[in-house]
């Protein structure tokens, strides 16, 4: 029997690259006649891509992993596009051998292009060939319907959503049920600058695939799912969720530490904290944050990284002394109580029984951890679409405790603007409801039982299994 191959290209970054092969790793799993390769975008310095890659072992022999060229990298903003968009060339030259290699018998026959959301460009290279494109949406329905609604406003009703940028209004979206201020949509979606333009290139695109898997399940997101049906969209998948359960860090014995102090702490007492590969706080918000643990009086484990240069799209990087950004003192008053850290093993630490609450940038791989494990999210959103996945969770779905859910850090201020600055007493209080026994009206319950149904989602008859076999199917068909 004649395998079947699909080439996953995700974008550059350890969060859509993990995503992409663990998705890979479900579908291999589902059935045997399906092989993958991986091509892999890596910017230079991006250790974090290497750390995984070494850690990842495939005795699977139908997964395989491609470097893609490496090439320079302009870190002003936009240049990631730039950097995706290089690549173009050696990736027709990739599925070009592919299809000499299959022509000759050599190999399984190539059955399309699995493409990621900043990744849509490449529908030109599969068009060549007559491939088939699929779109692997990384975050969730309601971020993938809102998407939608915006590129339909921009292109198709010619309406500006750059107009919507300081509109206190709120507006109907289709895959939410209750209506959403402008206020936490992705702020670069509501600029007029170039980089907004090539979001909303990338996002017009998605209607040209087959398909697009979603990594999110049926009974997260119900409204938002079938509302992806209207015909609008090509069909999709909700698969997820897609998670990386064994993410360790640079360093196992800081994570042995992490995981040592944690054992020593009561069930269910620490607020954990952590803010993603991206997430970084200027010193005076640092200081808020501190005045909120303290205050609040409970036990805690704070993941912080130092922010990049200013002007450029630099990752964070680590501390050598937290003293240099904690107010004075802090470390003693709250030794015994708190742990303050760097890079996380975010998985263990919200697998771990200690852990009762999670202040949260509202990533949707965290978002989607999170529940998985069981552990209510205080919103603390950053960038990104991260403001929407807040006001889903905490307004929406009911899933997770306001600190606010329209803050935005701004990477860079313009002149004479000021970030803004949440107050230790609104992160205190929201750090007492969530580790309230209830979990701030009932959400500590409702995360509870949600836990369970993620996980069902993924055995045998589970909704998102089901949705990975039709995919398998579909991907079949459409090339015999």
């Amino acid at each position: 029997m004649q395998k079947t191959q699909l080439l996953f290209i995700p974008s550059p970054g350890l969060s859509h690259l993990t995503s992409t092969v663990e998705m890979a790793k479900l579908l291999l799993a589902r059935d045997n006649r399906v092989s993958i390769t991986v091509l892999i975008m890596k910017l230079p310095k991006d250790s974090k891509v290497d750390n995984y890659m070494a850690g990842v072992s495939s005795s699977d022999s139908n997964l395989s992993f491609k470097n893609l060229p490496n090439q320079d990298f302009d870190s002003k903003p936009g240049g990631i596009f730039n950097f995706i968009d290089g690549q173009t060339i050696h990736i027709r030259e990739i599925v070009s051998g592919l299809m000499n290699v299959e022509t000759s018998g050599g190999a399984p026959r190539l059955a399309g292009l699995v493409l990621d959301m900043f990744c849509t460009n490449f529908i030109d290279v599969a068009n060549e060939f007559g491939l088939p494109s699929y779109v692997f949406f990384t975050s969730g329905a309601c971020c993938l319907g809102l998407f939608s609604e915006l590129v339909s406003l921009k292109f198709e009703r010619g309406q500006e959503p750059c107009q919507l940028i300081n509109s206190v209004s709120e507006l109907s979206i289709p895959c939410f049920s209750i209506s959403v201020p402008a206020k936490v949509f992705p702020p670069v979606l509501l600029t007029d600058n170039p980089m907004a333009n090539m979001f909303y290139t990338y996002f017009s695109r998605f209607k040209e695939a087959k398909g697009i898997m979603i990594n999110t399940f049926y009974e997260l997101e119900p409204y938002a799912v079938e509302s992806l049906s209207d015909g609008k969209l090509p069909k999709v998948y909700p698969v997820g969720p897609i998670l990386n359960l064994s993410n360790k860090t640079d360093s196992s014995q800081k994570d042995d530490e992490i995981m040592k102090w944690l054992d020593n702490q009561p069930d269910s007492s620490v607020v954990f904290l952590c803010f993603g590969s991206m997430g970084s706080f200027e010193k005076t918000q640092v200081k808020e944050i501190a005045l909120a643990l303290e205050r609040s009086e409970h036990r805690f484990l704070w993941s912080i990284r130092k922010p990049g240069p200013k002007g450029a799209e630099h990752l964070p990087t680590e501390y050598e002394d937290f003293q240099e950004v904690l107010p004075e003192g802090f470390l003693e008053r709250s030794e015994g109580v708190g742990k303050v850290i760097g890079w996380a093993p975010q998985v263990a630490v919200l697998s771990h029984s200690a852990v009762g609450g999670f202040v949260s940038h509202c990533g949707w791989n965290s978002t989607l951890e999170s529940l998985w494990c069981g552990v209510p999210v205080a919103t603390f959103p950053l960038y990104a679409e991260q403001q929407l996945n807040a006001f889903e969770l905490v307004k929406e779905l009911g899933l997770a405790v306001e600190i606010k859910i329209d803050y935005h850090k701004k990477f860079q201020a313009a002149e004479g603007e000021e970030q803004e600055i949440l107050a230790a007493e609104v992160i205190e209080a929201a750090i007492r409801r969530l580790m309230a026994e209830e979990g701030g009206g009932g959400v500590r319950q409702k995360v509870k039982e949600m836990q369970k149904i993620s996980r069902m989602a993924l055995v045998e008859g589970g909704s998102s299994n089901r949705s990975i076999d039709v995919f398998i199917n579909d991907v079949i068909q459409n090339i015999s």
